[in-house]
């Protein structure tokens, strides 16, 4: 057993973490861990975080500082991850002043930012004293898509670890051996997944959710009006806010419970000296359904990609596996309708959408405009 066996594919990443980390070794105090969505990232960082805690040194998993900086307990390992728009300079002033702190019963302090991308540029100066001269035992790890979704400022000062998409039989393996999950249904999952780990396992042990991802496809391939695209894109419009409205909305209610509980209050009268930290509370909630809204569309936006891409492959004869399988019927249908030209324009303006999604173009708009556009091409 190692704290590593949950970073799949990334051999060469492992073998230069595991180097650092190692007695002697080159250790930087601030790394940037950069890869796609479902790489690995946060993952690999938690076990670089108990590999330079671990008691022999080699991320063994079994000792007692590998088992509690796995499971988010351990006092010298510090992990900020956020489902809010951004990640807030109040966050980042906490953690500076954690970050000066002497580790309290390992080698080092670690500090660990998931999703380092959310933070603005302001909120990068806050950061950039700190990593510029942390104190001689801190670590800092940041993990981003990519080393440009950071401040020049702060990249710079950092060691850059580049991990890569991994191969969807990878993760497959992964899904067999440390969740149970049936080689076929895994192999299933992964592969529909496109090698994001954390959706592969979605996809293999929550029931229904990879069924609906195929019938989603299936309506995205059978539209042929744009008034069929308009209640497409407000039905799906629909399903997200709800989706994330309802994580939102649990996870504002715990924060309230934890808030009140931590101030006495057992009745729930909140006294005027405390209504604006209540208040704060709710408007973290309202910019985590936002952005939970987003993720849920661009999850979709990504798995409508895919399925054009197969459509792409049948058309050009790449002789590629297909990655939704289980709607080759009318992924051929629609290859032999169209031609790989227009299909290419499709998957382009699928990128766009995205794009413009993340740039705050009201959602129903751009997802209505890219259905119409599919309609009426495979129409």
């Amino acid at each position: 057993m190692s704290v590593w066996d949950d970073v799949v594919g990334q051999e060469n990443a492992v073998a230069g973490f595991r180097r650092a980390a190692a007695p002697g070794g080159s250790l930087a105090q601030a790394w940037l861990i950069a890869g796609p969505p479902g790489s690995g990232r946060s993952t690999a960082a938690r076990a670089f975080a108990a590999t330079l805690q671990c008691e022999d040194g080699t991320g063994c998993g079994s000792c007692l500082a590998c088992r509690t900086v796995l499971a988010g307990t351990h006092p010298d390992v510090t992990v900020v991850a956020t489902d809010k728009l951004s990640i807030a300079k109040e966050e980042i002033r906490s953690l500076v002043q954690t970050a000066q702190r002497a580790p309290a019963t390992g080698r080092h302090r670690v500090i660990v930012i998931e999703d380092a991308d959310r933070m603005s540029a302001g909120t990068f100066n806050v950061l950039l004293k700190s990593i510029e001269e942390p104190p001689p035992a801190t670590v800092w790890m940041l993990c981003a898509p990519s080393p440009q979704d950071l401040a020049p400022t702060i990249r710079s000062r950092c060691r850059v670890v580049t991990l890569t998409v991994p191969a969807a039989d990878v993760v497959a393996e992964l899904l067999v051996r440390r969740d149970g999950v049936e080689p076929e249904l895994a192999a299933r999952a992964a592969r529909a997944a496109q090698g994001h780990i954390g959706l592969a396992l979605r996809y293999a042990t929550q029931d229904g959710v990879l069924a609906a991802r195929e019938d989603a496809a299936r309506t995205l391939l059978g539209l042929r009006s744009s008034g069929e695209a308009v209640l497409a894109a407000a039905a799906l419009v629909e399903r997200a806010t709800a989706e994330a409205k309802e994580h939102a909305d649990q996870v504002a209610a715990e924060e309230r419970s934890r808030f009140l509980h931590s101030a006495g209050i057992d009745d729930g009268k909140v006294p005027p000296a405390l209504r604006s930290q209540v208040k704060q509370l709710e408007d973290d909630a309202k910019r985590r359904q936002t952005r939970l809204v987003r993720d849920v569309l661009d999850r979709y936006l990504l798995d409508a990609h895919s399925v054009l891409r197969d459509v792409l492959t049948l058309q050009i004869r790449t002789g590629s596996d297909l990655v939704n399988p289980g709607v080759e019927t009318e992924i051929r249908v629609a290859a032999e309708a169209g031609d790989g030209r227009t299909t290419l324009a499709l998957l382009d303006a699928v990128q766009r959408t995205r794009a413009r999604i993340a740039g705050n173009v009201p959602p129903l708009l751009a997802i209505e405009a890219l259905l119409s556009r599919i309609a009426v091409t495979l129409r």
